[in-house]
């Protein structure tokens, strides 16, 4: 059964496909959305995901009559540079991508963010299709957010450049390693978190079924997490107020990230950890002890981080937050849980407060 869900943008307007086996008809789901067939394609994948479906991928798009090019980048946050987005750009010139090709981005959210780069500057802006691999990358692939990195600052470079759709084969998530889909259902545990108490709840009693892989609960999640994802971003496209809502325990996660090196933590397991420590924040600021207790015990129910890794140094922890696009005019703005499905966007946080967050953080069991 395929699931479809619309982010509604006026002309920009596109949609999500959620289905086992979806890859098996992707040609014909670029026919139906007007992807031409004059113009080469561009698939930018990895060396984890490529292995696995790039020759599927790009033979039922030729047997469409499409023209496929393809580039295989190193699997990880590292390759999310400008020297891989130059080495990227540098293929699709060479196998003659136009005004009117489409790059595909197929993998997760690493490759769904350069390739969605890649596509929102070349030649000014081309079209591109999120064909996500990870369950990650339900988060990441829509919105239009796309970026890579700066060795201070995550995300730092990039643009907004809606997709033409997101096309999620859930069949292609059986073959991910325990700790991938863990990290990538912390992100569908935030969508519960920042707006839906019934589903945070659902997520926890079905926190098994979920690490597990079972196909109708990963289909019923990640319909529910796109949902969310959707409505937000149809109010707020360019993040100028509701869509902030989305960073909870990013402000923290990607500074983790940052100094922890793109590597000792993957993106879910440090925005666990960021929401966690939101949590806890939002108890110091006077909200209900439950957003902690209960954040902490869904974490730990699905196997994430909930403590900073002790040998990462707070001083380098601050600094990298200070160069968080969410640092604004000296203040710090963070997304704070009044109560489990709702938070608030504060901007008067004080860094002092965080620090004693984190410090605890590094010190309890």
């Amino acid at each position: 059964m395929i699931k479809e869900l619309t982010v509604n943008l006026g002309e920009r307007s596109y949609p999500i496909y959620i289905g086992e086996g979806l890859l098996s008809e992707i040609g014909a789901y670029f026919e139906k959305h007007g992807i031409g067939k004059g113009s080469p394609l561009l698939i930018v994948t990895d060396t984890h995901v490529g292995p696995k479906y790039l020759k599927e991928v790009a033979g039922r798009l030729e047997s469409a009559g499409y023209k496929v090019a393809a580039h295989t980048v190193d699997s990880g946050e590292k390759s999310k540079s400008l020297a891989v987005l130059e080495d990227v750009v540098a293929t699709a010139l060479e196998a003659g991508l136009d005004r009117k090709s489409t790059v595909i981005a197929l993998g997760g959210g690493v490759v769904g963010d350069l390739a969605g780069f890649v596509a929102a500057s070349y030649m000014r802006g081309i079209r591109f299709v999120q064909v996500p691999t990870t369950i990650l990358a339900h988060d990441s692939s829509v919105g239009g957010k796309v970026a890579v990195n700066h060795p201070l600052a995550k995300n730092i470079i990039g643009a907004f450049h809606q997709p033409e759709m997101v096309f999620y084969d859930t069949q292609t998530l059986q073959s991910l390693p325990d700790r991938e889909v863990r990290a990538g259902l912390s992100e569908m545990i935030k969508h519960g978190l920042i707006w839906d108490a019934e589903f945070t709840a659902w997520c926890e009693e079905n926190a098994g079924k979920l690490v597990g892989l079972d196909s109708e609960a990963l289909q019923h999640g990640l319909y529910m997490g796109c949902s969310v994802k959707a409505a937000v971003v149809s109010k707020d496209e360019r993040e100028n107020d509701l869509r902030a809502i989305l960073n909870l325990g990013h402000t923290l996660g990607h500074a983790l990230e940052a100094v922890a090196g793109y590597g000792e933590l993957l993106h879910g397991e440090a925005i666990a950890i960021g929401m966690v420590a939101a949590a806890k924040l939002a108890v110091k600021l006077g909200y209900p002890e439950h957003i902690d207790t209960v954040t902490e015990r869904i974490f730990r129910k699905f196997g994430l981080p909930v403590r900073i890794p002790a040998h990462l140094d707070t001083h380098e922890i601050m600094r990298a937050m200070m160069h968080d696009k969410k640092f604004n005019e000296g203040k710090m703005v963070y997304i704070i849980p009044t109560d489990i499905g709702k938070v608030v966007i504060d901007k008067n946080v004080s860094a002092e407060s965080v620090k004693q967050i984190v410090n605890r953080m590094k010190q309890e069991d």
